[in-house]
């Protein structure tokens, strides 16, 4: 029985391109930096990138649709200020006007003077009701306007009790107000209130065309700077894919000279395989030739001892040519193509038993094989892995007057099975488990158990290159149970 260690075969050539190979070092200043951005794939820095971009233009798009904003905002209020100061300007007129005539009235009695007085009465209500839209948003100049409303009705009620004197007295009774005015004090505080009006106003006009002035100054700023921010974001960008592609193609054509020296150490390593196989089978035909040509040759000359001597010699020579056969199959599987199609396992273990039926004469054997479901992997391969295994397990149930083999399998997941072969034979200590499947490894003497120690090391690589992997559990004298993982048929797409 042979282990679990895993193999990583490095050509002498590679091993020396590696050792040789030495990568520049890093400046100070940019090394932690190219370092942590080497980690990312060219996906994520791209993808790092344009969210920056991206992050940027939200940012300056929010900033430019506040400014925008504010500019709307002004303007809709210079617009309102506008309409204010040209109503301010259109009441005054009216109540100058409207005064003059009053006036002249009292003074004349002609009615005819009246006509701006009464057009004022009938238009001052949508005067104040537009004054008083104007105002809404400004708590001062709302006040002001209730005050220049109230003004506005004691003006003319004074001119309407004034202008009822004179109709009923005569100029006389009214000889004082037509000189001095019938509201005198109401239209100084009204043209004085018009006044601060009109002041607050063209006050306001000017904050806000200082306020629409920086916010411009601002948004235009502000996108000279996103502009600078993306192209310097862009150009980084830039820079890492091109970093990146450049250090792909160094690694590509790394990997080609690689992949060269590579292909070429395994066919030096084929071509010495083949030699060495071939010089060394010939001096072993010798040997084994010769031992029998001299057992043959010497006849009863020869005591048991020199016959048994003859016969080790023999059949170490015949052991060192299956050991030999065992390493060149070793050293095909691994470099051998796979064929990747839907295997029936039930059929190839059948197969297997047919092949072994040799093997199995004189033997008692109760054999329980459970249905196998196909898996996905290489005939020839797997074939090779139930070869050994049963076999093992044939071997080392030897000793028992009635063997038990099981071959059956469960499920490890839903994209693979495991699959074992169970024996009620001589077992293995746990301690050992690690040496199983290496090359080499035995746990039993060669005078108990025949066998080269390469067997089990074969199963480990034709599973690995399935991608599944190999495990063993027993106990001394109670037996062996051998389990593999393998892909099922219908995980292929």
């Amino acid at each position: 029985m042979e282990s679990v260690t895993q193999e990583h075969p490095v050509a002498p050539a590679l091993a020396q391109s590696e050792a040789g190979h030495d990568s520049p070092a890093p400046t100070p200043k940019t090394g932690r930096l190219m370092e942590w951005l080497t980690h990312w794939s060219i996906e994520r820095r791209v993808l790092a990138g344009f969210g920056l971009v991206f992050a940027g233009i939200v940012v300056i798009s929010a900033i430019s649709y506040s400014n925008t904003a504010v500019l709307i905002e002004n303007s809709r209020l210079d617009t309102k200020s506008h309409e204010l100061l040209q109503l301010l300007g259109s009441v005054g007129e009216a109540l100058s006007a409207a005064e003059s005539g009053h006036r002249r009235y009292l003074v004349t009695g002609d009615e005819s003077y009246l006509r701006s007085y009464r057009t004022l009465v009938e238009q001052m209500p949508e005067y104040l009701r537009y004054l008083r839209g104007l105002t809404n948003e400004e708590a001062d100049q709302q006040s002001r306007v209730e005050t220049l409303e109230r003004l506005i009705a004691r003006q003319l009620k004074a001119e309407a009790d004034a202008i009822t004197q004179r109709e009923n007295h005569g100029y006389q009774a009214v000889r004082h107000l037509a000189l001095s005015g019938a509201a005198k004090n109401e239209l100084e505080q009204i043209q004085r209130l018009m006044t601060e009006l009109d002041s607050a106003e063209q006050r306001a006009l000017v904050l806000r065309v200082a306020q629409s002035a920086g916010s411009t100054k601002n948004t235009i700023a502000l996108l000279g700077l996103g502009a600078l921010m993306q192209l310097l974001l862009l150009a980084s960008v830039y820079f890492l894919i091109h970093h990146d592609v450049t250090e792909r193609r160094r690694v590509a054509t790394e990997l080609q000279t690689r992949g060269e020296l590579l292909e070429a150490a395994n066919k030096e390593l084929e071509a010495f395989s083949y030699s060495v196989s071939h010089d060394l089978r010939a001096p072993l035909r010798h040997i084994d030739g010769y031992a029998a040509l001299l057992s043959k040759s010497a006849g009863e000359a020869l005591n048991d001892k020199a016959r048994r001597y003859l016969q080790t010699i023999s059949d170490s020579a015949k052991q060192m040519g299956q050991l030999i056969d065992d390493l060149l199959v070793f050293s095909r599987m691994g470099r051998q193509d796979m064929l990747r199609t839907t295997v029936n396992l039930d059929q190839l273990v059948k197969t297997v038993l047919h092949d072994l039926r040799l093997d199995l004469q004189g033997r008692t054997i109760s054999w329980t094989i459970q249905p196998l479901p196909p898996v996905l992997g290489d005939p020839a391969m797997l074939r090779q892995v139930f070869v050994n295994l049963i076999a093992n397990a044939v071997k080392f149930t030897a000793t028992r007057p009635e063997a038990e083999i099981t071959v059956g399998s469960t499920n490890g997941s839903s994209s693979e099975v495991q699959i074992f072969i169970r024996d009620n034979g001589v077992g293995f200590d746990m301690q050992y488990v690690n040496k199983l499947f290496g090359v080499f490894q035995r746990l039993h003497r060669n005078d108990e158990f025949e066998g080269t120690g390469i067997g089990l090391a074969n199963v480990r690589r034709i599973i690995h290159r399935h991608g599944g992997r190999t495990w063993a559990e027993g106990a001394p004298d109670q037996g062996a149970t051998f389990c593999f993982s393998l892909p099922l048929a219908r995980t292929l797409r």
